[in-house]
């Protein structure tokens, strides 16, 4: 079935038709009654790639997404879901691409085909090639994380830098003199993953403000490296009393190392952290945390490109987002260990 026998079945022309699904050109709403009720009976459904060369627009729109290292952690999956979900609230499907720098065959296939409209990138680096490249091609992209250069682009970022700080000043105010940080993985921070670095900068000057003892370790996306995080930090200090993660994936490893160690969390030692609040919750006692709205970044970072396809040459916007601590069961005051 195609528009020429829709069109004849109606009593239009051609170009009567495609106006009226394309809506280009205005068309009297008896004449759109008559052929939408053709295409009721004819169960007509365009066919994409026709419907991209009529109106230029694929309804697609990509989100460019590496996982971090050999397979999607948890929270990546709560964020493809989110925007997958968000996108089909505007009618678009998504194409996901596992692509971390321009030069992958991935990348350069979603625009060399112009397989999407729009591109949604994540896991972004200070310093960040796709957004360059997109920038200079003057195609349109919204991300979800901040560059070094946040100021003139698109995008939806979690405040790491605060957040991180602010589980600092909790523990300090429960009493912690001796806190480890554990971040991702080193590879990442070694690319320049913002959330790392931002995270790593909140943790330390809020330490330093607070006149705390601090070490700092990068840690696997898995449970195993997290519990190999834990038996090195009580390794290096065992009066440390209480850690910081940005790893929700090694979260498992780090409780069950704790347990291993006979520190009972949270009588004996204490855990925070900026982790989605999904994940916080699968951990006993539940991990209190600076909770990461993926779903509302998700939402967000779809609507601002929604917003860019539709008013080409507007002025960036972004959000900034820094959600509370929420207080659950794995922080308390420090033992009778940290001032030993």
């Amino acid at each position: 079935m195609n528009i020429g026998e829709i069109a004849s079945r109606a009593g239009v022309s051609r170009s009567t038709v495609s106006y009226a699904l394309s809506g280009k050109r205005p068309v009297s709403d008896d004449t759109r009654r008559k052929i939408q009720q053709v295409i009721d009976e004819l169960g007509y459904r365009p066919n994409a790639s026709a419907r991209a060369l009529a109106n230029g627009r694929t309804s697609t729109i990509g989100l460019v997404f590496p996982p971090a290292g050999n397979h999607y952690t948890g929270m990546q999956l709560d964020f493809i879901g989110s925007v997958v979900e968000a996108a089909a609230a505007h009618d678009h499907d998504v194409l996901l691409s596992p692509s971390g720098a321009d030069s992958d065959r991935s990348f350069q296939r979603l625009l060399g085909e112009r397989r999407v409209d729009g591109a949604i990138l994540m896991e972004i680096r200070l310093e960040d090639d796709r957004v360059d490249h997109l920038t200079a091609l003057d195609f349109p992209w919204v991300a979800i994380g901040r560059t070094g250069r946040p100021e003139d682009g698109w995008w939806v970022g979690l405040d790491h830098t605060a957040l991180a700080a602010a589980c600092v000043h909790h523990l300090a105010d429960l009493g912690h003199r001796k806190v480890a940080f554990v971040n991702r993985p080193e590879q990442l921070l070694r690319a320049g993953y913002e959330s790392a670095h931002r995270g790593l900068d909140g943790f330390t000057k809020a330490a330093a403000e607070r006149g705390l003892t601090v070490r700092t370790y990068c840690c696997g996306d898995d449970a195993a490296s997290g519990q190999a995080c834990v038996e090195q930090i009580l390794h290096d200090d065992p009066a440390t009393t209480a850690l910081v993660t940005l790893n929700e994936a090694a979260l498992g490893g780090l409780y069950r190392a704790l347990a291993q160690a006979g520190r009972h969390v949270p009588r004996d030692f204490s855990v925070t952290g900026v982790v989605a609040g999904r994940w916080a919750e699968t951990v006993t006692p539940q991990l209190t945390a600076a909770d990461v709205p993926a779903a509302e970044m998700g939402r967000r970072a779809v609507e601002l490109l929604m917003e860019r396809l539709d008013h080409q040459g507007a002025a960036p916007r972004h959000h900034l987002l820094a959600p509370p601590i929420s207080l659950r069961a794995s922080t308390g005051p420090a033992g009778a260990t940290a001032t030993a």
